[in-house]
């Protein structure tokens, strides 16, 4: 049940910088400038707002916990799906041979956490309706914590905009009492220059507007993808996780391997189902429906071999 979770996944960081440098792009091709659309009090207004409407929606440790859920997007993912259900294979093979006590030796050894816990319970459970029960219950919990911070990503991707759209509000609001306050108490002249006031003032309403470019920004391009992996990896894990679920009920009831085994392949993406092998060591008892059914193949081609 690895998931590679040391090496990076580098499909999200090309997806960031290639949305950067298209913006980027977009702005030089268009013949603007970049410095202007860096604002430091848009950023804040933005940022701040985002995080601290999220801190009133979740409580603060869930928010506290936003750099770990980080770390996890960031990192490769690659679930092994024939590799656990070859490991379920061998331990109904041990536990059918040896009983399902002899799987305690295996637990050191174990790398999986939730295949291990699911071991010990079945070790120590002898109903499988208590068993399943149990083992649906962690589920259950580790799929809450998933919701959990994919739901924090999605609230911050609907703040953004607004507080982009309320930082352009306040800055047009200040930027037109300026301009109606700025010739009281002159004498209008002739060197009151009109077009240098209304130049100023459409500066001023692009830098506001810019909040609105960050707010948008932020929210489709870092909250709502980062949102959607999330969800998109919880659906992978939860999936290999039913395959362990599934396989230790399966051991539990002392099911036979290649009924393991086919029940098994069908969790699995299509991609995996086909043109994989799993070797099953475990010989055939005589009485089994497949051996039966090699008798009466033999029985059948012996008299035509003797022709």
């Amino acid at each position: 049940m690895d998931t590679n979770k040391g090496t990076t996944d580098l499909g999200t960081l090309i997806g960031l910088l290639a949305g950067l440098g298209i913006i980027l792009i977009g702005i030089i091709q268009s013949g603007g400038k970049l410095y202007w659309f860096f604002n430091l009090n848009s950023l804040l207004i933005v940022l701040g707002g985002t995080f601290a409407a999220t801190m009133v929606n979740l409580p603060l440790r869930a928010v506290g916990n936003i750099f770990n859920i980080l770390q996890n997007v960031f990192r490769g993912e690659d679930y092994d799906y024939i590799g656990i259900i070859e490991e379920i294979v061998q331990k109904a093979q041990k536990a059918r041979k040896d009983g399902l006590l002899s799987l305690e030796a295996d637990l050191p050894t174990m790398r999986d956490g939730f295949f291990k816990n699911g071991i010990e319970l079945a070790i120590n459970e002898r109903e499988s309706s208590r068993l399943r029960t149990f083992l649906n219950l962690e589920m259950n919990n580790i799929s809450s914590r998933h919701v959990a911070g994919q739901e924090m990503f999605l609230y911050m991707a609907s703040y953004a905009p607004a507080f982009g759209m309320l930082g352009t509000v306040l800055g047009l609001i200040i930027m037109m009492n300026n301009f109606s306050s700025g010739g009281e108490g002159m004498e209008i002249t002739a060197s009151y220059d009109v077009a240098e006031r209304f130049a100023d003032l459409l500066s001023g309403m692009g830098l506001a507007l810019i909040t609105t470019f960050y707010g948008v920004f932020m929210a489709n391009m870092i909250f709502l993808p980062i949102g959607g992996k999330l969800k998109r990896r919880s659906e992978n894990e939860m999936m290999l996780k039913s395959i362990v679920v599934e396989g230790i009920i399966s051991i539990h009831a002392r099911e036979h391997p290649i009924l393991i085994k086919e029940k098994l392949m069908t969790f699995a993406p299509s991609q995996f189902r086909y043109n994989t092998e799993i070797e099953i060591s475990e010989e055939k008892p005589s009485s089994s429906l497949s051996a039966i059914k090699e008798k009466m193949e033999e029985q059948r081609e012996e008299p035509s071999t003797e022709e």
